[in-house]
């Protein structure tokens, strides 16, 4: 098993992933034309792969990635009298159905919490699913107060 950063040539298989995320989470989408979503989810993926405000870990078994998690950085504003370091906001945390409960995901997000702590990124902030928060908390991982939200109309 290999924990890497993605690369180009995983914009198929991570497009097809989070296809496969979506179908096996959120039924209203099962009506959606995966041509349309490759066309956009390529293009992001293409802009991303290639900045550093995302990143992308992947877990690869025999040149299959079969879990991985988003990381976007979040720049904060200056504030006197400290250094400012940037969050991350992690979301798309996915192993593949036959991967799951062998600890691959647990070693891509351990990978992730030494990252963080090597590039002094302030704290790490994940919106777990239900059935997700024992796997967060296993890893280090710890509630905070809710955020605020604002859906403009």
């Amino acid at each position: 098993m290999i924990i890497r950063l993605a690369e180009e040539k995983d914009m198929e298989q991570l497009t097809k992933m989070r296809w496969d995320f979506t179908m096996e989470y959120d039924v209203s989408k099962k009506g959606a034309s995966y041509t349309d979503f490759e066309t956009e989810c390529h293009s992001f993926l293409k802009s991303v792969i290639k900045n550093n405000q995302w990143y992308i870990w992947v877990a690869e078994d025999n040149k299959e990635i079969v879990s991985h998690i988003y990381i976007n950085l979040v720049q904060k504003v200056p504030r006197p009298g400290r250094v400012t370091y940037p969050f991350a906001y992690m979301t798309n945390v996915y192993t593949t159905p036959a991967y799951r409960n062998k600890g691959i995901g647990s070693r891509v997000l351990s990978t992730i919490n030494r990252w963080a702590k090597e590039n002094n990124i302030e704290f790490v902030i994940v919106w777990p699913s239900e059935e997700g928060t024992n796997y967060y908390k296993k890893n280090g991982y710890q509630h905070c107060t809710e955020p605020m939200e604002y859906f403009p109309s």
